[in-house]
Order: C-alpha cells, then structure tokens, then sequence
C-alpha cells in the first residue's frame, strides 16, 4: 500500500412524505459507473479537502442544478473506509430533502429517479453505499448520530462516531 487516497461525497436526497430516495444510475464514470449512487456526488476538489460540505454542495449544484435553498436538513451522516484498486476510499454520504418534489430532475452524470424505500435494497450500488443505505434505514434515520464504517472485505462495520 503506497499510501494513495481517493476522497468523495455524495448525497442521498429524500422525499419522506412519500417514502421516496432520487437516485442517480451513473453512466461514464471513471471510478463507479452503471449502478445506482446518491442523487449526487463525486470527488473532492483540493481546496475542499478539509470541508466535505463544500463538496457536496457544489457537486449538487453541477450534477442536478440544485443549490442548497433547494434542500432541507443536509447532513452529514456516515464516513467510510475502504480499500480498493491500491487505494484507500475515504466516502463522506451526506442525506437531505428536497423542498419542491415536484421539480423535473435531471443529471448530466446518467438518469435520476425516484423509489420507494422498500425498492432500494434490491438496487445494484457500489460496496459501501449499499451497506449505508441498509444501516440507514435499519438504524442511522431514527438518530441525528454520525456513523464511522470500514470495509472488512465481506461488509461495512458501523461505530456511532461521538463528538
């Protein structure tokens, strides 16, 4: 191990009135491509290495057009580890929720939906989001708690991260 990082946010945006998450199925892109991902996302630019929000928030904006008056409740929820390809993957997985759900939605990063809850485990996504999206509905939504997670290889392993 060389000691090379990759560093990369995403946002899970909801509609909990309707029990609905937008995702996006990412298509061309050079890390994760052709599975279902947060409704935004992507790598850190260098001068937002140190705050992950800025990240996030521009990657919104880029990828879906939406800026932050557009969403309620963004937070940071779970950090993951994990090592892959040489690398380690450092992920910061943010959750909000849309104001307006009735505005057409579209990504320049692949197609974005709406789905139910109970359709989400059964969507293809990349290693560590599946086992936060899991984590998150099982335990993470009832808490305002930030959550570590490293990738032993066969799961993600979730410690409640106190101040």
């Amino acid at each position: 191990m060389d000691g090379k990082l990759r560093n990369m946010t995403s946002i899970y945006i909801t509609n909990k009135s309707k029990n609905k998450m937008l995702l996006l199925f990412r298509q061309g892109g050079k890390v994760v491509n052709n599975v279902w991902v947060g409704s935004a996302g992507g790598h850190f630019e260098e001068c937002e290495l140190n705050d992950a929000r800025a990240c996030v928030l521009r990657e919104l904006e880029e990828e879906l057009g939406l800026k932050e008056c557009d969403i309620d409740n963004l937070s940071l929820r779970y950090i993951t580890l994990r090592r892959a390809n040489g690398e380690v993957r450092q992920n910061y997985f943010f959750f909000a929720e849309l104001n307006d759900v009735d505005k057409e939605l579209v990504s320049n990063e692949g197609t974005v939906r709406w789905f139910d809850f109970s359709e989400l485990s059964e969507l293809e996504m990349p290693f560590s989001a599946k086992f936060v999206i899991e984590h998150y509905f099982k335990i993470g939504q009832k808490t305002d708690d930030l959550y570590g997670g490293v990738a032993n290889g066969e799961k993600v392993v979730f410690v409640k991260m106190p101040e």
